[in-house]
């Protein structure tokens, strides 16, 4: 098996649509990356993930908004398609097996979205959760 997992932000919301009469979740995943070419120049790249999450579970779709940054994981496949030119283009595609949410892009604005609510919610609960590990214990069960 082949696995693609991407970190990166929607490009727009997400469309749920029914196929066959199961549910599918569509969205797209931008992840870009800053580096610097053999001239020196600073350049930005953006790979564009295509992905289908086949699911009964489709409360998530709600928090799949533009700029949401998520998690995904997955099997890839390339499809390809005849351009105007009359070349052939490639894009690539993910079937979706695990989704995360991450956070927004803006989380430090006034008006947070749903998903940056949970993601900040889950955030301060996994602190909360660290703290109390890290503090000793006295009353041992033995």
């Amino acid at each position: 098996m082949i696995k693609l997992q991407a970190i990166g932000h929607l490009g727009k919301d997400c469309i749920t649509n029914t196929v066959n009469g199961k549910n599918v979740i569509n969205f797209s995943v931008a992840h870009s990356e800053k580096y610097k070419d053999a001239q020196g120049n600073q350049v930005e790249k953006t790979t564009w993930v295509e992905c289908a999450y086949w699911t009964d579970r489709t409360a998530i779709s709600q928090y799949l908004r533009k700029g949401t940054q998520v998690y995904v994981e997955g099997t890839p496949e390339v499809r390809t398609y005849p351009k105007n030119d009359g070349t052939t283009g490639a894009s690539l595609t993910m079937r979706v097996l695990n989704v995360q949410l991450l956070g927004g892009r803006s989380e430090n604005t006034g008006s947070a979205t749903p998903a940056q609510s949970q993601g900040n919610s889950y955030n301060s609960n996994r602190e909360q959760v660290a703290q109390e590990m890290s503090e000793p214990v006295d009353d041992l069960p033995f």
